[in-house]
């Protein structure tokens, strides 16, 4: 029995915290736009977002979004090249000087991870019964998402380079699920659009956690991201914020918050008090 735990473990660990190489080398023109976040951070929901407001006579699914917001790793640059212009791109990676005009989505890192664990679920990397506690633990160390590593690192190389800065614009996740329209203006006056309340209005209903949901039991199967994963475990869950406060183990949160809590703090996360947002690893501070 302890055999069989050992070796399931090790599958795990080779096969869920696997160093992945997620950067890619592109052909990048000066109008192009980066539609950037950490993994799992509430980029394919921006995306349709994004998506529904620059092309209000073409609703977004997921069996145009690649067209039209195309996901940068999943397509070639001769692709990719013979798109109209500007392009809205999806990107995960840290910073990058020839990004010109960012759009940067930030999440709560305790919502991050749940996300994520459910993510490697999905796509089998991790059994239903594998404790979140341990996953959180190495999901932290950085190495899950390789050159992107941890999610400090990849929110402080945005803000601490970019932030105030002309053609960068930071929206918090939490503040899109409050108030959608609101956060999507600013995205417009970042592109040059002049939108209007019934535009905005519109686009954030076509993207509706609900549409979403069920354009995924349609199109989930055949989408470029979803297709070979389980169809049993929905790419679109909660869609919500806080979800950590029921779900994310005491020992968790603690690690997370002391680890990474200055940072979360100035961005207006607050914090359970149950860590101590004052250890330094890896260069952060509190």
């Amino acid at each position: 029995m302890l055999g069989r735990g050992i070796k399931h473990l090790s599958r795990v660990n080779d096969v869920l915290f696997r160093k992945l190489r997620i950067e890619r080398d592109i052909t990048m023109f000066p109008d192009d736009v980066f539609l950037t976040s950490y993994p799992r951070s509430g980029n394919t929901w921006t995306r349709f977002l994004v998506g529904n407001l620059v092309h209000p006579d073409e609703p977004i699914t997921f069996l145009n979004v690649e067209r039209l917001v195309p996901d940068m790793y999943k397509h070639s640059d001769r692709r990719l090249r013979g798109l109209p212009r500007p392009r809205i791109l999806k990107s995960h990676e840290c910073f990058d000087p020839r990004y010109k005009k960012i759009i940067y989505v930030v999440r709560d890192p305790r919502d991050v991870a749940i996300s994520n664990y459910h993510w490697e679920m999905k796509q089998r990397s991790v059994r239903d019964d594998y404790p979140i506690e341990a996953f959180v633990g190495r999901w932290m160390d950085g190495v899950y998402w390789g050159r992107v590593g941890c999610w400090a690192d990849h929110v402080t190389s945005w803000l601490s380079t970019r932030q105030g800065r002309e053609g960068f614009l930071l929206l918090r996740y939490e503040d899109m699920v409050t108030n959608p329209e609101k956060e999507l203006a600013k995205v417009a006056r970042l592109l040059g659009i002049d939108a209007a309340p019934d535009r905005l209005a519109r686009a954030v209903e076509l993207s509706s956690a609900d549409r979403m949901r069920r354009l995924e039991k349609d199109q989930g199967d055949q989408w470029v991201l979803t297709r070979g994963t389980r169809q049993d475990k929905q790419f679109v869950r909660k869609a919500g914020a806080g979800d950590w406060k029921s779900v994310l183990p005491l020992q968790s949160v603690r690690e997370i918050e002391a680890e990474w809590g200055g940072i979360m703090s100035e961005l207006g996360y607050e914090l359970s008090g149950v860590g101590a947002p004052v250890l330094r690893r890896k260069g952060l501070t509190s």
